[in-house]
């Protein structure tokens, strides 16, 4: 019934009695089972057809992302989509960095901040500035290789026509820069320097990325985000 087919109809198929069904009817039954994408890719496979491109979520938090940051209520945490646009943030995150979901237009997308917005760059100590800018275009390089033509293509056009100094990055070509276990430096208006491990959760089906900042046990950066909380 939810897929719109006979009970008979769907006997035959799972029976493997008569043609092979269409790809509407195999949307329908994969809506219906409600499957998973990579569920919904297997079910297309097996009825002969390739499974549409999955749509991923640009502009909210997938509920699977969603319900982890609900448990890391008390941590700072953000959720990103696959070019960099904050999607949700932990009050946590907000006290430490500051609202990332309040911007419009490019300035959505961190990496076109990092390379016009000088407030973005004072999150870091300056001598850092070079390694995360190659971070950022590292991460949108991956964007724009897997789809050069959408969102991740209009942000790398409209940063190579304002910033030489990403022309600059983005000409290294580089797709990998070793920084995601390291122990990063973060300035605070109020409480100084933190140093804090990230630690990055990825949602593949969903294109969305979960960071959450750690200090280490015991250190000066642990008690300065602890009274962080407590004035947030």
């Amino acid at each position: 019934m939810l897929a719109g087919i006979s009970a008979d109809y769907y006997s035959r198929l799972e029976q493997r009695r008569g043609p092979m069904p269409s790809e509407q009817v195999l949307g329908a039954l994969a809506r219906g089972l409600k499957l998973s994408p990579s569920e919904r890719e297997h079910l297309f496979a097996l009825g002969g057809h390739s499974a549409p491109r999955r749509v991923q979520r640009d502009e909210e938090a997938s509920p699977s992302m969603r319900r982890i940051v609900e448990g890391l209520a008390d941590a700072p945490v953000i959720v990103f989509s696959r070019f960099g646009e904050a999607l949700l943030q932990t009050p946590a995150a907000i006290a430490l960095f500051g609202d990332f979901t309040r911007f419009e237009g490019m300035s959505r997308y961190l990496v076109y901040r990092w390379f016009t917005d000088p407030a973005q760059r004072a999150i870091y100590p300056p001598e850092d500035h070079s390694l995360r800018g190659r971070v950022f275009t590292v991460d949108i390089r991956a964007a724009y290789t897997a789809d050069p033509s959408g969102t991740a293509g209009e942000i790398v056009e409209a940063l190579l026509a304002v910033s030489p100094e990403f022309a600059e990055v983005w000409r290294l070509h580089e797709v990998d820069v070793t920084h995601h276990h390291e122990l990063k430096r973060y300035r605070h208006p109020q409480l100084g320097e933190l140093e804090l491990h990230s630690r990055r959760l990825t949602d593949p089906d969903e294109g969305q990325d979960l960071l959450v900042f750690l200090p280490e046990p015991g250190s000066p950066s642990e008690a300065k985000l602890q009274r962080l909380l407590s004035m947030s």
